[in-house]
């Protein structure tokens, strides 16, 4: 990708990073699939929604109206996001639907903890196909269909790789746009490890922070963690003030809610 659509996909990614807690972020990543799946198949929906000469507020509708009710309501506020966005190509709507998903993916698999495994098991089947002609024509023949190549993945990997490793590559195979299978393999294995740099603290404030704040907070906690953290940030009135980060399995409680209900604890007691 180049210009607009570089740009485009990297607020994409800060939305999508931004709706992580959402309840039904699992399903996320078939339901980003199965839209850009949907966009690749029907050239004329694809272009029509990447033509940002058409009204925003259009496209964004027509998104809502064919879709609403049929992915759930994270999916079509990642979906009318995206279309949102400029794109330099109609084609490069679809690629970054398709980032998306696997952005989404593996962020899933980074709260169950499968990340790491998923990252290896991806590496490893990549060089499976490198090292198999056999199986490097039947993933890139053209006269199979994508359901085919899927399930040639279901069977090798099927109960021996992690859901994320058979998600992912089951699409990506299925998928390759003209691309070489080892390079998507490979760039596969680049968004999972940049996956597991990415850190997202969810944090809860009385009120919303100012921008130095949130600065400061995120600079505070990189540190910590010896990582990039990116904040999400939700106002709770119920914090009365102070904030409450929830890092991983590590929490950080500094409300002001909480001390008044420890020095209730001290006196009571």
């Amino acid at each position: 990708m180049i210009g607009a659509s570089r740009d485009s996909l990297a607020a994409c990614v800060e939305a999508l990073d931004a709706r992580r807690g959402a309840a039904d972020f699992a399903s996320v990543g078939e339901d980003l699939f199965a839209v850009a799946s949907l966009l690749d198949h029907q050239s004329q929906l694809r272009t029509t929604l990447a033509d940002s000469g058409q009204p925003e507020s259009g496209r964004r509708g027509l998104v809502e109206q064919l879709l609403g009710g049929k992915i759930s309501p994270t999916s079509l506020e990642v979906v009318v996001f995206t279309v949102g966005q400029r794109w330099s190509e109609d084609d490069d709507l679809v690629l970054a639907l398709e980032q998306l998903a696997d952005q989404a993916v593996f962020t899933v698999a980074q709260d169950d903890g499968t990340l790491d495994a998923t990252e290896e098991e991806i590496f490893r089947f990549g060089r499976a196909v490198q090292g198999s002609p056999e199986l490097q024509m039947t993933l890139t023949d053209p006269a199979q269909s994508a359901a085919v190549k899927a399930s040639v993945v279901s069977d090798l990997l099927g109960g021996r790789a992690t859901l994320a490793t058979v998600t992912v590559v089951k699409y990506a195979v299925g998928h390759l746009h003209g691309r070489r299978i080892d390079s998507v393999l490979d760039h596969l294995c680049d968004l999972a490890a940049a996956q597991r740099e990415r850190v997202v603290a969810q944090v809860r404030v009385a009120r919303p922070l100012e921008p130095e704040q949130s600065r400061r907070l995120a600079a505070a906690l990189s540190a910590l963690k010896g990582r990039t953290v990116r904040l999400n940030v939700a106002v709770d009135p119920d914090v009365l003030g102070g904030v409450h980060v929830t890092l991983g399995d590590e929490v950080i409680d500094g409300t002001i809610a909480t001390r008044v209900e420890q020095a209730r604890r001290a006196v009571l007691g």
